[in-house]
């Protein structure tokens, strides 16, 4: 380990080390870095937390406010809200990073210098205001323990899994590929569920932002429900 960055074989170099020397926490993967981050409450405190940085732009953080917390995969609004911090809404500012022991808002340093490319180079019928295909968390009922379980719609697997699965009259949790849940694990508790992942309010109950009608990512032309074709038919009405 060389300045405090752990690395890993074979990696996509994103920031050079002079960029990352004096931020606190810094793992190189495969195809992210990792950071600590941090958010401040002026009534609860500091939440801290792990923020990802991808090279296609998207940020993803795994909180750590507390040893028992299993928020992963957060935005960094949703991660905001969670930490309890008063003005919310303004993540750019208010999630920082520790460079040479101080906290440094996220807008001051280089890790949005993917995310902001991305909101530039954005195309597309259906395209959040950061410039990354939109789709809310769905959920759907195990028929056999009648649980509701999440389906995260960020990749166009995690699409063709939930739309798989809602074709399925028969869906169980042990059908999942993921997560290892079975009907034995409890519900994801009625505060959480109302997060849905919306990128202008995690607690959207939908909008244009989260609503999609038909993208690259989630038809599939080798499906023959009509779903697709009433996708493709909405998203161009």
């Amino acid at each position: 380990m060389a300045n405090g960055v752990e690395r890993e074989s074979e990696l996509v170099v994103m920031f050079s080390e002079e960029e990352l020397s004096e931020m606190s926490g810094v793992r190189r993967c495969l195809n992210y870095i990792e950071v600590t981050c941090g958010c401040t409450s002026h009534r609860y405190g500091d939440a801290v937390g792990r923020l990802r940085v991808f090279q296609n732009g998207d940020l993803e953080i795994s909180c750590e406010c507390t040893p028992g917390c299993q928020e992963e995969k957060l935005t960094p609004a949703a991660f905001e809200k969670h930490s309890g911090r008063e003005t919310a809404r303004k993540w750019k500012n208010n999630v920082w990073v520790i460079v040479n022991e101080e906290k440094v808002p996220l807008f001051k340093t280089v890790l949005l210098k993917y995310y902001n490319q991305a909101s530039k180079n954005a195309n597309g019928s259906h395209r959040s205001h950061n410039g990354r295909a939109c789709h809310r968390d769905e959920f759907i009922r195990c028929t056999r323990c009648n649980k509701d379980r999440r389906f995260r719609l960020r990749t166009k697997e995690e699409c063709r899994i939930h739309h798989d699965a809602l074709a399925d009259s028969n869906w169980k949790c042990s059908d999942l590929p993921y997560d290892k849940i079975s009907c034995d694990d409890d519900e994801e508790r009625a505060s959480r569920r109302v997060y849905r992942g919306c990128t202008r309010s995690p607690t959207c109950k939908g909008c244009t932002s989260c609503v999609c009608f038909g993208c690259e990512i989630c038809r599939f032309s080798d499906c023959s429900c009509q779903t697709c074709v009433d996708f493709t038919m909405n998203a161009k009405t």
